[in-house]
C-alpha cells in the first residue's frame, strides 16, 4: 500500500470486514489538516481489490484538494463498499458500515456517493454520529446532489465564459455523460439556458426521462466521446479523459461533475496541447460537500451554502484565467493552490 501510486501519504487507510453481513469496505483519511475528514460512500462492484484500493486513494486525496479549494473547514477521506447496489444492499450492511465509521470516533464524515442514496444514509445514521446528507434532523440537508449540480452548471458557464467571450449557452451543444442525480440536476439546468443537449447513460430510464424532460438526444455509452459540441460534461464514474477517448473528443472544454475524471494527472496537459479547456473536477464540483459542510456545521444555512458556492465557483475562474495566462494545465494550477492552503493548514493546527 506504501507504494501506491496513489497512496500520495494518506493519514489513514482503514479496511473493514464484516462475515454476518458480507460488508467489504475501505475507509481512506487523506488529510485533516483542515478538519476532520470528509467524503462520500462509494457502493461498487468493483472486478479487484486493487481496483477497489486505487479508487478509494484517490477519491480520498481528491476530496482533500475539493474541500480546501471551496474553503470548508474539513479534511479529505473516501469510503468505497464492494459490492453490486442493485442486489447487494441491505439495512444490516449499512448498519455495519455506520459502526465502521463510527470506531472512527469523528476523524471521518461520510455522506451520499454512487450506489449510495439518502435512504440508506438514515440507516447508517442508526449507528453512528459522522454522517451526513441526511433528510431529517435539526440541521439535515437532504441528497446533495442539486447543489453539486447547480455548481456544475455555473461552472460550464465560466468555462464558456472563457472560450465563446460570454457565459450565454443559449444554442450551444453541451453532450453530457451521465444523467443520474448530479447530471440529471445539470441537464435541467442547462435546458433552461437554451442548451442543445446530447446524453448518455447505462441507465435507460434516465436516460429516457431525462430527454422527456429537456428534449435531449440520446446516443448510445460509447458514443458519447465522438459527438460534436461545445463542452463535454462528464457526470458518471472517473478516469474517462485516457488516450483512446482524448483522440476521439470533438469539444473546446470539459467541464462535469465526475470524479477523478484524468486518467493520469498529465492528462491535463494533454488536453491543454489539443486547445481544450478543462475545468478540474475537484473544483467545479464541490457544491455537494458545501451542501455536506454545512451540515456538518449543526446549523443549516440554505444562505451559507449559496454564498460559499458562488465563492468557489470565483476560485474556479481564477483557476482557468491562471492557466490560460500562463500556458498551465488548470488542473496543475488548482492542484498547487489546493496543496499550498493544506500544508498552510498543517504548519497553524
Amino acid at each position: 500500500m506504501f507504494d501506491h501510486p496513489s497512496f500520495d501519504a494518506h493519514e489513514g487507510m482503514h479496511a473493514f470486514h464484516d462475515a454476518a453481513t458480507g460488508l467489504k469496505c475501505v475507509i481512506a483519511v487523506h488529510s485533516t489538516a483542515l478538519g476532520p475528514a470528509a467524503g462520500g460512500c462509494r457502493m461498487w462492484n468493483y472486478p479487484t481489490g486493487e481496483a477497489m484500493l486505487t479508487d478509494v486513494l484517490r477519491l480520498s486525496q481528491g476530496m482533500s484538494y475539493k474541500n480546501a479549494m471551496a474553503g470548508i473547514p474539513l479534511g479529505g477521506g473516501k469510503a468505497v463498499i464492494w459490492g453490486d447496489p442493485k442486489s447487494g444492499k441491505s439495512p444490516e450492511l449499512f448498519r455495519a458500515f455506520g459502526r465502521a465509521v463510527e470506531s472512527l470516533q469523528g476523524r471521518y464524515y461520510t455522506a451520499e456517493d454512487v450506489g449510495v442514496d439518502v435512504s440508506d444514509m438514515a440507516t447508517m445514521r442508526e449507528e453512528t454520529r459522522f454522517v451526513a446528507g441526511l433528510d431529517e434532523g435539526a440541521a439535515a440537508s437532504g441528497d446533495p446532489s442539486p447543489v453539486t449540480a447547480k455548481g456544475v452548471y455555473l461552472g460550464i458557464r465560466e468555462v464558456a465564459r472563457r472560450l465563446f467571450g460570454t457565459d450565454d449557452l443559449n444554442g450551444r451543444t453541451i453532450a453530457v455523460q451521465g444523467v443520474g442525480s448530479v447530471g440529471g440536476y445539470t441537464c435541467e439546468h442547462l435546458a433552461k439556458a437554451g442548451a442543445h443537449l446530447v446524453i448518455t447513460d447505462i441507465d435507460q430510464d434516465a436516460l429516457n426521462a431525462v430527454a422527456k424532460k429537456t428534449g435531449a438526444k440520446i446516443v448510445a455509452p460509447n458514443d458519447i466521446y465522438d459527438v460534436e459540441a461545445d463542452i463535454f460534461s462528464p457526470n458518471a464514474l472517473g478516469v474517462i479523459i485516457n488516450e483512446k477517448t482524448l483522440a476521439r473528443l470533438n469539444v473546446k472544454g470539459v467541464a462535469g461533475g465526475a470524479n477523478n475524471q484524468l486518467v493520469v494527472p498529465e492528462m491535463g496537459e494533454f488536453l491543454r496541447r489539443k486547445g481544450i479547456l478543462y475545468a478540474p473536477d475537484y473544483v467545479i464540483n464541490g457544491g455537494g460537500i458545501i451542501n455536506v459542510a454545512a451540515e456538518i456545521s449543526g446549523s443549516y444555512s440554505r444562505d451559507w451554502v449559496e454564498a460559499t458556492l458562488a465563492r468557489l465557483i470565483v476560485t474556479l475562474g481564477e483557476v482557468l484565467d491562471e492557466a490560460l495566462e500562463t500556458s498551465q494545465p488548470t488542473n496543475y494550477v488548482a492542484d498547487r493552490i489546493a496543496r499550498a492552503r493544506i500544508a498552510s493548514a498543517r504548519t497553524t493546527r
